[in-house]
């Protein structure tokens, strides 16, 4: 019994010093904590929900899709996500005759950082692009608000990806 409990206490301490990893995701043990403050929008779109969008993509990406916590305070966190959305486009993708557009296609880019708060430097800093295509004679306004958000959901997964993914 003894020796038993010796092997399973230092098995437990040989892995705890290694990453965590389920499905594709390498979250270092010590890593519990995220922080993502409001994304501001600096495209000029006009569109009061893409940053609130953005947001919520990730917090669902990074906390309720991991076991990372969400922290409001970036000084307290094991990693800070940090950015803002530089760029918004709607713009026709397929004409069809001369004047008649069959397909829209919305364009984001995030300029976002990603940081351990051990590390003096980021791990990355770059631009994230999502793109989808509605069409504009269906529904223009709820098409171009799904739009967004798919792309909002596109850069999320992006971004999740490049920073914890282990692939």
């Amino acid at each position: 019994m003894g020796r038993l409990l010796t092997v399973m206490v230092a098995s437990l301490m040989l892995t705890s010093c290694f990453s965590y990893s389920f499905t594709g995701v390498s979250i270092p043990s010590d890593v519990r904590t995220v922080h993502i403050p409001f994304f501001p929008d600096n495209s000029n779109s006009g569109l009061s929900f893409l940053s609130e969008d953005l947001n919520e993509a990730l917090v669902d990406r990074f906390v309720n899709q991991s076991r990372l916590r969400l922290s409001s305070d970036p000084d307290e966190a094991d990693i800070v996500l940090d950015g803002s959305i530089v760029n918004y486009r709607n713009r026709p993708f397929s004409v069809a005759g001369e004047t008649r557009t069959d397909l829209n296609r919305v364009e984001v880019t995030v300029r976002a950082s990603f940081k351990y708060r051990t590390e003096d430097e980021p791990e990355w800093d770059r631009n994230f692009n999502g793109v989808f295509e509605f069409d504009p004679n269906e529904d223009p306004i709820d098409g171009e608000r799904e739009a967004a958000l798919e792309a909002m959901l596109s850069i999320a997964r992006n971004m999740f990806n490049d920073a914890l993914g282990d692939w």
